[in-house]
This record gives structure tokens, sequence and C-alpha cells, in this order.
């Protein structure tokens, strides 16, 4: 009788971990995203000037069926006409701990950048031009995305124009 009263409880954990396994998804966590699934926009953010600067918001909306995680700083390089870099890519603002950001299917996450103005440097610091575009590479995932915005840059690389934060959830 003792034998039976523990061979039951064993033969239905067995049974719920095997029901748990053949779940589709259980537990699992959402896979990195990738840039195809992704729709990736930039626009300003409501009073988001300041003195010398204008700040945007860069933001990602999963169009798959399935979750997929977002994890970090986007890498964001200015474009010109021809889709080519122009100046520095963006550094790594500071701000908020850097955390993982599971985005639902049509749900959104998003990263502030900074652009600063090219005329706070002299000409020969910076050589102003204009962006046509960013290219924006997915935090965490793969692939990168092209949005529209134009805006004076430099071509020189030492003055640094983009600051980037990390994505969180919009």
């Amino acid at each position: 009788m003792k034998t039976r009263l523990l061979i039951a409880p064993l033969v239905a954990a067995a049974l719920l971990a095997a029901a748990v396994i053949a779940t589709p998804g259980a537990g699992a966590a959402a896979k990195a995203c990738s840039g195809s699934k992704l729709v990736v926009w930039a626009g300003e953010e409501p009073g988001g000037g300041t003195a010398g600067s204008v700040y945007y918001r860069i933001e990602f909306t999963n169009l798959s069926n399935k979750a997929c995680t977002l994890f970090g700083f986007p890498i964001v390089s200015a474009l010109n006409l021809q889709g080519k870099q122009v100046g520095a890519p963006a550094i790594h603002g500071p701000g908020k701990k850097v955390k993982a950001v599971t985005l639902k299917s049509g749900g959104s996450a998003s990263a502030q950048l900074q652009i600063v103005d090219a005329l706070n440097y002299s000409p020969n610091e910076c050589k102003p031009t204009w962006a046509a575009s960013l290219r924006i590479g997915i935090p965490g995932g793969t692939g990168t995305k092209v949005a529209p915005l134009a805006f004076q840059t430099c071509k020189l690389t030492s003055a640094q124009i983009l600051t980037v934060g990390a994505v969180t959830t919009s």
C-alpha cells in the first residue's frame, strides 16, 4: 500500500511535466527580434528640444504573430541621399538600466535619440551636410532598418552629433 502511495504522486508529476513540455512555447523565452518582422520609424518627441539639440523617439513595432525580444542600444547612423553613412555613428547615452523588452504581436518599444545641432561646431570641425535618413540596427536582434529623417549633420566623424538611449517599453 505504501508503494502505491509513493508511486501515484510520481506518476502525476511525470504527466504534468509531459503536458508542459508538449505545450508550444510554455516557459520558453521569446527569440530576439528580426528587422524583417519589425516596422521602425523615428519621430520628434513632443517638447523634445533643448538649446543646441532635438530629441527623437525611435519606435520598434512587432508585426509578426510571435513575441520577440529587444535588448540594449540600437546602432544608429546618419545616411545621405545615396544611402552612404555620413559622420560618426551614435554613441550610447546615459540613463536607465538596460533591460530586455519583450514585444508581443503588435507591441512596441522605443529608444530616445538626441541629435545635436551641427551648427554648434565650427565649419572646420564639422563640415556640415544633410542627412536624409537613419540606419537603425535592431537592439539585441538581427538586421537593420532605414527610417527617413532629414537633418543637418557633420561629415567629419570627430564631431559627435548622435546619442542614443537603450530600448524601453513605449
